[in-house]
């Protein structure tokens, strides 16, 4: 099956606003005749919260496939919670993704995996469409546990209910012993990965608020899964060619046009061959 190649531009707590503004001109400018009358590939930009308004209204002025999305949000739909920051709001700002869960957030702020689903939760009921990522350190995968967490992660999100159209979410593999390491995983790790992954989606277990598989091996089979973890200009060929591979999540790559741009490339170049 020949899906629309995901690459989500991850920007973290990177850039000033008139930094957001130009590098995202950049990117615009040489985006232009790549992305124009082309429906291969969706970009999303996921600027830093103070950022949405500024980038929101550069998109706004385009009309390339070029989305707007959230690195975070708040399990809440509103009330006292001081620092957070609803889908509602996100969705003011004509956000159509966001993030939920990545690998930083699960470390640094201890997010759990209930917690992440709440997440999911509410970027669903807000009208957002949550890219959950998951993914093992380097102490599962020595230790042989890496489908066991990844399980474990996918589960929590699925037994919520909440998504039950394979529009309602994208899922961003991250193996967190890549991220930021120059250290991509292999494409025998990535396409194993990814397998167990799509095989998931269609079987995972019964859960009591939600009796039955959530997905059936077609409506699966049209979730796209994305791979994170340095995904460079360099790699992005190799790594598009994957079978299972639907797109990137890529960070500190999407920081510049001249790194972002091939990257871009290449994903439109994968989606013509596999048509």
């Amino acid at each position: 099956m020949s899906r629309t190649r995901l690459v989500v531009g991850n920007w973290k707590m990177n850039a000033s606003r008139r930094g957001a503004v130009q590098m995202l001109d950049s990117f615009l400018e040489g985006a232009g005749e790549l992305l124009a009358g082309s429906d291969a590939v969706e970009v999303v930009i996921c600027p830093p919260f103070p950022y949405l308004a500024a980038v929101a209204e550069r998109l706004g002025q385009q009309h390339l496939p070029v989305s707007l999305g959230a690195q975070d949000l708040s399990q809440h739909e509103s009330g006292a919670h001081t620092g957070e920051v609803s889908g509602a709001m996100l969705l003011d700002f004509a956000c159509k993704w966001v993030l939920a869960g990545h690998s930083e957030r699960r470390q640094a702020q201890a997010e759990s995996d209930h917690c992440v689903a709440g997440k999911c939760t509410r970027a669903r009921h807000s009208g957002l469409i949550p890219i959950v990522c998951i993914g093992e350190t380097l102490r599962d995968r020595e230790a042989g546990q890496v489908q066991s967490v990844l399980a474990r992660q996918l589960d929590a999100v699925l037994a919520t209910g909440v998504l039950a159209q394979p529009g309602d979410l994208a899922v961003a593999y991250e193996p967190v012993w890549a991220i930021g390491s120059g250290q991509a995983a292999t494409g025998e790790q990535i396409e194993q990965t990814h397998a167990f992954i799509r095989d998931r989606l269609a079987c995972c277990p019964a859960s009591p608020s939600r009796p039955g598989a959530p997905f059936d091996a077609q409506a699966a089979a049209e979730i796209p899964i994305l791979y994170g973890g340095s995904v460079t200009a360099d790699n992005a060929a190799a790594l598009f060619a994957l079978r299972h591979v639907d797109g990137v999540l890529v960070g500190g790559a999407s920081l510049h046009a001249e790194s972002f741009l091939p990257i871009v490339r290449a994903a439109r170049e994968a989606k013509r061959c596999k048509q």
